[in-house]
């Protein structure tokens, strides 16, 4: 047996069938020479009394030495029991993250969220996440590699915190499966982008002035009375945009002045209606051959899409800058205003966390603020005749 070197590699040609030229100098390295000519470098090793064979790269790839030393390295793990072939083995028989990832959308987007919601999972999974971390075995995903994805996204920061709470989810769901140990979430130290949270309500003025608006359009035709009434029931009802668009008229009990949705974004919800909302009701055309309260222009469908006449009837109203689920905060705003507590006002709104209501706090000092308004009134008028009074009060 010679000494494989580069002048041996380079002089050895192909045969019939595989050529094996075994090292004189470390045992069990050796030299595989294919037909077709290929040159691979290779490790035959004995554990216990299994023997193992192992590929360490082809010739070009790895010079003499590399090949040499990568052996070398392989027999020392030989030389302490380990096996370095079934290592390898476990590598390549390891899910990547994206084979993970598939699986995640579908066991459990898919089957336990809404569709909304499922829709966007897979969205984000699908759309941000690039391939090469997609190739990644999953136990070889760190948080180095997620916190330079979500940097990437730092153009789109509302979108790229998403896809973090996705991960974060995904690898939760990993740990739970046994794919990844426990408590190596990558995704749970990387910090998010700072988000501005956008509140728009609309004030009674406002709100009086697209009701005119409303009114004159739905004269005119301009849109139809499904489009207009649906934009009335949202700010009447506080309801979401999807439970107006896809509300029935079987679900609807005029007796009692409610909805009862069997589904919704936090499962099934009762909306009630007060005496505006069934006002708007009452004068929507019922279709015999549609189920649906909104109808669309196709026969026996809802509504698809309230966007673009919203955004010409909120161009119209000169309120360019609301969105269709500010009329959802606008109702809060006014129930806040009325007094009503953050408990009832996220039940009429069917909020299923307490922090998610939480956000109108703030609003319950407005009345206060009217009520000293108020008061100070009288002080100014009690100026005029006692001015000694206010300055006692303002020491």
């Amino acid at each position: 047996m010679p000494k494989i070197t580069k002048r041996l590699v380079d002089a050895t040609e192909g045969q019939a069938s595989d050529l094996f030229v075994w090292d004189s100098d470390l045992a069990g390295f050796g030299l595989k020479v294919t037909p077709a000519g290929r040159k691979v470098f290779v490790l035959q090793y004995r554990i216990g009394r299994k023997s193992r064979r192992m590929t360490l790269g082809a010739f070009g790839a790895l010079t003499v030495d590399q090949a040499r030393s990568l052996a070398q390295s392989n027999l020392r793990l030989v030389a302490r029991g380990d096996d370095p072939m079934a290592e390898r083995e476990a590598k390549r028989d390891e899910k990547t993250t994206g084979e993970l990832l598939d699986q995640f959308l579908a066991d459990h987007a898919d089957a336990k969220l809404k569709g909304r919601s499922s829709a966007e999972y897979r969205r984000l999974a699908q759309t941000l996440v690039p391939t090469k971390l997609r190739r990644m075995p999953i136990a070889e995903v760190a948080r180095a590699d997620l916190s330079k994805l979500h940097n990437s996204l730092s153009g789109t920061p509302y979108q790229a915190n998403r896809l973090l709470a996705v991960l974060r989810k995904f690898f939760n769901w990993c740990e739970r499966d046994g794919y990844r140990p426990d408590h190596s979430n990558p995704a749970l130290h990387v910090q998010p982008f700072k988000e501005r949270k956008r509140e728009r309500f609309l004030s009674p003025a406002e709100i009086a002035h697209l009701g005119s608006v409303l009114s004159a359009i739905e004269m005119e035709g301009a849109h139809g009375p499904h489009v207009v009434a649906a934009i009335r029931l949202l700010l009447l009802t506080g309801a979401r945009l999807n439970e107006v668009l896809g509300m029935r008229w079987e679900w609807i009990d005029w007796e009692a002045s409610l909805v009862r949705l069997p589904d919704s974004k936090t499962g099934a919800k009762t909306v009630f209606l007060n005496a505006p909302a069934l006002q708007v009701l009452s004068r929507i055309p019922h279709l015999a051959d549609n189920p649906y309260v909104i109808c669309g222009q196709k026969k026996g469908e809802r509504l698809i899409n309230l966007q673009k006449p919203w955004q010409a009837i909120r161009a119209r109203a000169g309120l360019n800058d609301v969105r269709i689920h500010d009329l959802r905060h606008s109702f809060a705003s006014i129930a806040v205003a009325s007094g009503m507590s953050l408990p009832m006002i996220g039940k009429l709104l069917g909020h299923s966390q307490p922090q998610t209501t939480a956000r109108y706090a703030h609003l319950a000092d407005d009345p206060m603020r009217a009520a000293s308004d108020q008061i100070g009134q009288r002080f100014a008028s009690m100026q005029l005749a006692h001015p000694q009074a206010l300055a006692m009060v303002a020491k």
